[in-house]
């Protein structure tokens, strides 16, 4: 059967992926978003919100999970880390084996993962590409987030495989460090260049 070439999109923090991702989703590359997809899972209603109250009481609220309260139990404590995961993951994989799904038609998918090498993803995509940026630009864009601070960006760092690391074991990058409009360039020739076959 043809399936589309799954290509995955990774990169540390405020390394632009975002950004990547929207102008893949511009050329018309379906694009999944693991972020996006939790952001709804854990939305009013969604499907990850009983789970998580009954795994952590009171972080959650008619608007769904309360993400600062959830992130107060979890965020240093392994343990409480690893269930939340055990109740996140599986219900992100069964969304995105539905999107390859309804996309089989497609010559190329992005799958976008922010812990794609952390958390083993890569194996489950044909190529890989991390998007990646000057590190001084990376810290500039992060800690002008609303609520950022150093300390916060130091954490966030250190579960994060360096960006250095990530670009070795990647088949492509896109460095967000030049105008927008070079990036945008960088990402239609590789469009075009894997969907040429």
């Amino acid at each position: 059967m043809i399936r589309p070439l799954v290509l995955g999109l990774t990169g540390s923090i405020g390394m632009g992926k975002s950004t990547v991702a929207a102008m893949f989703e511009r050329l018309g590359v379906p694009v999944f978003d693991a972020d996006r997809e939790v952001r709804r899972m854990q939305g009013p209603g969604g499907a990850l919100v009983a789970p998580i109250e009954g795994a952590f009481p009171g972080t959650t609220g008619p608007q769904g999970v309360l993400r600062p309260a959830l992130g107060a139990k979890v965020f240093a404590d392994a343990a409480a880390l690893a269930r939340l995961e055990a109740i996140v993951h599986p219900a992100v994989r069964d969304s995105r084996e539905a999107f390859l799904l309804e996309h089989a038609g497609e010559p190329l998918v992005v799958v976008d993962i922010p812990l794609l090498f952390e958390k083993g993803g890569s194996e489950e995509v044909d190529k890989v590409l991390v998007v990646s940026a000057p590190p001084e630009l990376q810290r500039a864009r992060v800690l002008a987030r609303e609520g950022m601070t150093p300390e916060r960006f130091a954490e966030i760092l250190a579960l994060q495989m360096p960006d250095r690391e990530k670009r070795a074991r990647a088949d492509y990058v896109v460095d967000t460090g030049h105008a927008v409009a070079v990036t945008e360039g960088d990402v239609r020739a590789l469009v075009e260049k894997l969907t040429s076959g």
